[in-house]
């Protein structure tokens, strides 16, 4: 990690930040342009006292839910939010496909499946679309990066996914065995291979399950999610090949109390 060099990117953003664009009072008595350090945390969810420490250099750990949660309160364009995991030492995910476009009567499908939760994926699990209750539960950012959206990268550098799955190592085993099988389909496609290179240079564990050779195909199981307001979780899983290349995730109740905590979900949205 390029501490310094983080100290001084992270300084002059924060202080070339506008507080009114961000919906912060501007005050009367401000020493320095831009935002305080106290503004910054609490926009980001950050600690003063972490983020104090960012900015003077210190010799810390910088996880990647820290680096963007500080590029999404900063506000940053794509290239500086890039600059800024190169500095802290992360691997960025590979640019999504952007040309997979979800038809609308799909989309009002996946919005009419609520309370349970649906998605739509593309061919390298690019979430595409989703309905209220699976972002409440997946924690996914709809207006967060596109290639932040993907799937397979979320499970291995994310840690709401790690925390989430209940069976978490057979989940991952699954997604990795899918995407061996993507990856034979679709030779030329080169978002796979950089997929693949990404997700391996960020997290070990994907390596291990990579070397295993595993080849999973998709199949309706039910999965135990441990939501952190909902609790236990059994809902029943399904893929099914949507228009083109994109599938639809379907996620049913498995159990009474499942269903009656999506209906809770629902009427507190």
């Amino acid at each position: 990690m390029q501490r310094k060099e983080l100290a001084s990117f992270l300084r002059a953003r924060r202080e070339a930040s506008d507080p009114i664009a961000l919906g912060l009072d501007p005050g009367t008595r401000r020493r320095t342009p831009g935002l305080r350090r106290e503004e910054v945390s609490q926009l980001s969810g950050v600690s003063v006292t972490w983020y104090t420490w960012l900015e003077q250099g210190r010799d810390i750990t910088v996880s990647r839910q820290v680096v963007e949660s500080l590029a999404r309160a900063l506000r940053m364009p794509a290239a500086e939010r890039e600059h800024l995991f190169t500095l802290a030492g992360h691997v960025l995910p590979p640019e999504a496909d952007s040309a997979q476009p979800v038809d609308d009567t799909l989309r009002r499908l996946v919005d009419e499946l609520a309370p349970n939760p649906a998605c739509v994926v593309g061919r390298w699990w690019d979430v595409l679309a989703a309905n209220d209750a699976y972002v409440a539960i997946s924690g996914l950012d709809l207006d967060g990066p596109p290639a932040e959206r993907n799937l397979v990268w979320r499970t291995f550098t994310h840690r709401r996914p790690t925390d989430l799955y209940v069976d978490w190592e057979d989940e991952a085993r699954q997604l990795v065995g899918q995407l061996r099988v993507q990856l034979a389909r679709h030779p030329d496609d080169a978002r796979g291979p950089a997929l693949v290179d990404a997700i391996s240079r960020a997290d070990p564990r994907f390596v291990r399950l990579w070397d295993e050779q595993t080849v999973r195909r998709p199949h309706s199981a039910r999965k135990r999610f441990q939501h952190s307001r909902l609790g236990r979780l059994h809902l029943d899983y399904v893929k099914l090949a949507a228009d083109g290349d994109n599938s639809l995730l379907a996620f049913l109740p498995g159990d009474e109390p499942t269903a009656a905590s999506l209906r809770r979900l629902r009427r507190t949205a």
